[in-house]
């Protein structure tokens, strides 16, 4: 895995967002990126690509890969409150997202939630690998964020 790889998703959704790109913040590091819209301070709600444990998602070892969007309250209720809210509405985001989209606790804190895809045991060597985070990167950020609330934050 290149050691830039989440730095270089960071850039390429900056270029693939049809939004203010003034308005897009984040972090990266060697095993992700986290990124936000509106304020430079991260909120608890936020889109990321990052590399998990495999064991976190289905038991066995080996690595993932996990795209989306995370509630990261602190309290429960806000972050199934939010969940609750997109599965609602779930029609304006199944068309772009798919099947692929699972919605649930988040992998390892079970106060958390998500909706996002894990990609099993991917080549994160392949050419284009960055391409194809960032892209799946922004199409949660362009059709989840309309529909969150005012401020999830």
């Amino acid at each position: 895995m290149d050691k830039n790889l989440f730095a270089n998703v960071d850039d390429i959704v900056r270029s693939l967002y049809s939004g203010d790109v003034d308005q897009l913040f984040s972090k990266s590091h060697r095993y992700g990126v986290k990124i936000w819209i509106g304020t430079p301070e991260p909120p608890k709600v936020h889109y990321e690509a990052q590399v998990l444990g495999r064991h976190h998602v289905d038991g066995e070892e080996g690595l993932a890969v996990e795209i989306g969007l995370h509630c990261e309250h602190r309290d429960e209720a806000e972050n199934e409150s939010i969940l609750n809210s997109l599965l609602e509405r779930s029609k304006k985001w199944e068309p772009v997202l798919g099947e692929e989209a699972s919605a649930g606790v988040f992998y390892g804190a079970e106060n958390w939630r998500r909706l996002s895809d894990v990609w099993i045991e991917p080549d994160l060597s392949v050419d284009d690998i960055d391409v194809e985070i960032a892209s799946r990167m922004t199409d949660y950020i362009e059709t989840l964020q309309p529909l969150l609330p005012e401020d999830p934050t």
